[in-house]
């Protein structure tokens, strides 16, 4: 079974956190460590982000971050071959998360391979188009047994909704509001109303709730609101801060807290 499944089959009433990263920030050989260390530290599942020059969904930490992983030297050759050093140690699922025009370069089908022979689990692609996603990337992610991850916002309609927990397995990303990345203090009415609204739809993927969560008010009506939370932003600004993953992760689950 895909890890992505075995996680929310498996974890019962329990809230998930899953954080995102920026590969070959803020070192280019750092990548495997900090999977390591996110692991040893009860994190349940990982995003690993793919840096690339123009990405439209990311707010200023998580381009900054690209800009200084492509300057150090990271690609998707390099960052496969770091996985798959690791392939052995890591249990818990491992999501890539990329715009098309990378994944595209590299080929659909050497990504989905490549995903299955280093133990990543599934991807993110912000920019895939649904009907392409239909059409061209779920066959050839479906053979591999890769789950490719769907986002919807407050804007996304029902019906389109519907048919994502459709087509979709493993999870469903919710994000918090139609705006780029970044951390934000609370969720306000409208937000908070959109969970609701979601909740109510009785979908049956899984849903995780990321963008803005970072501190205990965010975390806590996420994971009030969803099976879990994702947390980019934060995490990329205090590895950055520190350069040192376990001194990090200290920062944010203090910062969890408040």
């Amino acid at each position: 079974m895909n890890k992505i499944n075995e996680l929310f089959e498996g974890r019962g009433d329990r809230k998930l956190l899953s954080l995102y990263f920026c590969a070959g920030c803020p070192t280019l050989d750092g990548t495997a460590d900090v999977i390591k260390t996110m692991q040893q530290r009860g994190i349940d599942m990982i995003e690993v982000g793919i840096p690339f020059s123009d990405p439209l969904a990311d707010g200023p930490v998580i381009q900054s971050a690209g800009t200084r992983a492509l300057k150090n030297g990271m690609t998707l050759h390099t960052l496969f071959r770091q996985i798959a050093s690791i392939k052995d140690e890591v249990s818990i699922p491992l999501i890539l998360m990329g715009y098309l025009n990378v994944i595209m370069h590299y080929g659909i089908e050497e990504f989905c391979k490549s995903c299955a022979d280093t133990g990543v689990s599934g991807a993110i692609i912000p920019d895939l188009p649904f009907k392409d996603y239909m059409e061209y990337v779920k066959p050839i992610a479906d053979k591999y047994d890769i789950r490719i991850i769907m986002m919807i916002t407050p804007e996304t309609s029902e019906k389109r909704i519907r048919f994502i927990d459709e087509h979709t397995d493993g999870f469903i990303y919710m994000v918090s509001s139609a705006s780029i990345t970044g951390a934000q203090s609370q969720f306000g009415d409208a937000k908070l109303e959109y969970f609701r609204r979601i909740n109510g739809m009785n979908l049956k993927n899984p849903r995780m709730i990321g963008f803005g969560i970072s501190n205990k008010q965010t975390l806590d009506s996420a994971q009030d609101n969803a099976a879990g939370a994702i947390i980019g932003s934060k995490f990329v600004t205090l590895l950055n801060e520190t350069g040192n993953a376990d001194e990090a992760l200290d920062r944010l689950f203090d910062a969890l807290k408040k």
